[in-house]
């Protein structure tokens, strides 16, 4: 085993820690633990860091496809056979395996999972270390404790059973058992798990079969099983393409779909053998989008793509925009994901275009007024037609403008840089390590024409600047930081002009609104979304293996044939979702 493979072996070391750390007379509890068949397996090694915003790691710029041109299916992707789930999928489990009506809020005390610069579930990112293990450990305790002392719980996790201690341990085993490692358990588990029950029972206590009930709890908390979304399937077909089960499928769909584990309806369709046949998936999945809980899904991974966090550390200068407040910071927030729940869910297209085009949004009595927009507003948000002149989907929003300028002017290099990077997936190259500052301004200059004459063509940033940030940010140049709409700078009007080299050719624009329609409609877009997407669904960044996928969906989706709920479903049918590659050995 090479040194990288022995590495991700490594993940599984939470469960040698078990028997060390649980009460004394609990070292039967590690038995159960050894690890999945494979377990070392599941490359997971990427073409790169950043997914869609390196071309060179999805060929989403460079029109490359991935497929080899041999006879058979093309070649899949390489997926982990065990990413951990997240902190938010690990807080919503609990929730739902125990039936809550909330969250319990524990996880904000783990240890933060690292920064990857890409999605907070990349499962090349989520390790467990010795810290997250001692979290998972205390939270484990914590939560079985908690279980046992409410008889509401207890009812809704153990099943009424006729019979001794054991037949009930077993029964409630069994059931539970399922649910918490999203999979029937194999015999030899259930045996190994009754021990453990034995073993806490004996521990003494009020209620002795409770307390076996909060052992068997702590151990299956503490499981990898668990913790990790873990995939065993290691039969390959004749095109040694390796099928999950449906239990895995299961798994898969609620956690990228829904951020927690299988309802029981999705359970019972693992059990029936619907999830075998990839109509029978595309089922379950569209149930799922059109369910209440796809829509954090689809929150969460806009809020991430397009770095809506970013607008809670806006700042404006009090002397410039006497209008801002603070809370203006949340409502931009708001703003931005309403308008983005909309679109997805409610609008007769829901596509990308959409997103990116559409001159509504929701705005309230504070935000009203920076919009120029008249009427009867109050706190609350309301689905407000804008001017179509001045404003076209999320990119001529309040909180996109405002978040990338500074507290008293535009910062159009950063609102370029942003476009290239998040919009287009470029792949500008890294800025050198000094960049020094724009200089001061002259008489009479404008924000654009001084950025030009430090960056512009015929400086040394010409080749990164000139053509390919600069033109994106200065079409917006018509807001102010705040977003308003500006129509003169230095004394002079605003000059929002430009071109850029687009796939389909160099496309000239003037202003936001302009150059918004032209990136809805540009064939880098749609691939830069559809690969960002995929890398959030995946938990992975996408490989070459995905672009003949990444470039099928994208071209159906610049030609308005799929909204962003089909691309989801399409993501959950697709061959990279259903089947696995066998490990290389």
């Amino acid at each position: 085993m090479d040194q990288r493979r022995s590495a991700r072996a490594r993940r599984w070391r939470p469960s040698d820690g078990l028997a060390r750390s649980w009460p004394l007379g609990l070292v039967l509890a590690a038995a159960c633990y050894t690890g999945a068949p494979g377990a070392d397996g599941g490359d997971t090694d990427s073409a790169g860091p950043g997914g869609a915003t390196d071309p060179a790691s999805t060929g989403a710029g460079t029109g490359g496809t991935g497929d080899t041109g041999e006879a058979g299916p093309p070649a899949l992707p390489q997926n982990s056979r065990v990413p951990r789930l997240s902190h938010r999928q690990w807080e919503n489990t609990i929730r739902d395996l125990f039936y809550l009506d909330a969250a319990t809020g524990k996880s904000t005390l783990f240890i933060g999972d690292p920064v990857s610069g890409g999605f907070d579930n990349n499962s090349e990112k989520l390790v467990v270390s010795a810290t997250l293990w001692t979290d998972y450990q205390r939270a484990a305790e914590e939560i079985a404790e908690q279980v046992i002392a409410d008889p509401t719980i207890v009812a809704a996790i153990v099943p009424a059973v006729e019979g001794d201690s054991d037949t009930k341990a077993r029964a409630f085993i069994e059931q539970f058992g399922r649910r918490a490692y999203r999979r029937p358990l194999a015999v030899d588990e259930v045996e190994r798990h009754l021990q453990v029950f034995q073993q806490g029972a004996g521990l003494g206590g009020d209620d002795p079969f409770l307390e076996g009930v909060r052992v068997v709890l702590q151990t299956f908390l503490q499981s990898p099983y668990f913790l990790y979304r873990v995939e065993t399937s290691d039969v390959a077909d004749a095109n040694g393409r390796i099928r999950l089960s449906g239990w895995e499928i299961a798994s898969k769909l609620s956690y990228m779909l829904w951020d927690t584990m299988p309802d029981d309806a999705l359970f019972d369709a693992a059990a029936a053998g619907t999830l075998d046949t990839p109509d029978g998936v595309a089922g379950e999945a569209a149930r799922m989008l059109d369910d209440p809980r796809a829509r954090g899904m689809v929150a969460s991974f806009h809020a991430q793509n397009f770095k809506v966090d970013s607008y809670k550390k806006i700042v404006k200068s009090v002397d410039k925009f006497p209008q801002f407040d603070e809370s203006m910071r949340d409502m931009m927030v708001t703003e931005t994901m309403m308008f983005v729940e909309d679109v997805v869910f409610e609008h007769p297209a829901g596509d990308l275009a959409t997103l990116l085009s559409a001159p509504y949004s929701f705005v309230n009595a504070a935000l009203a007024p920076l919009y120029g927009v008249q009427g009867e507003f109050t706190d609350g948000f309301v689905k407000t037609d804008l001017d179509p002149t001045q404003r076209a989907g999320v990119l001529t929003q309040l909180g996109f403008l405002a978040a990338n300028a500074s507290s008293t002017e535009n910062d159009p290099i950063h609102r370029g840089v942003y476009l290239n990077l998040q919009i287009l997936c470029t792949g500008l190259p890294p800025p050198p390590d000094v960049v020094p500052p724009p200089p001061p301004p002259m008489p009479g200059e404008s924000l654009r024409e001084r950025i030009d004459r430090h960056t512009g063509i015929g400086t040394c940033g010409e080749s990164c600047h000139g053509y390919l940030i600069n033109p994106l940010g200065f079409a917006f140049e018509q807001y102010d930081p705040l977003g308003q709409w500006q129509t003169m700078d230095a004394g002079k009007p605003v000059d929002a002009t430009g071109s850029f080299n687009f796939a389909q050719g160099t496309q000239s624009f003037d202003g936001g609104v302009e150059l918004a329609k032209l990136i809805a409609a540009s064939d880098e877009a749609h691939r830069c979304y559809v690969a960002h997407l995929l890398e959030y669904g995946y938990a992975r960044v996408p490989q070459p293996a995905d672009n003949k996928e990444i470039l099928r969906l994208a071209e159906a989706s610049r030609d308005g044939l799929y909204s962003i709920k089909e691309l989801i479903l399409e993501l959950a049918k697709s061959d990279a979702f259903l089947f696995r590659a066998p490990v290389e050995e």
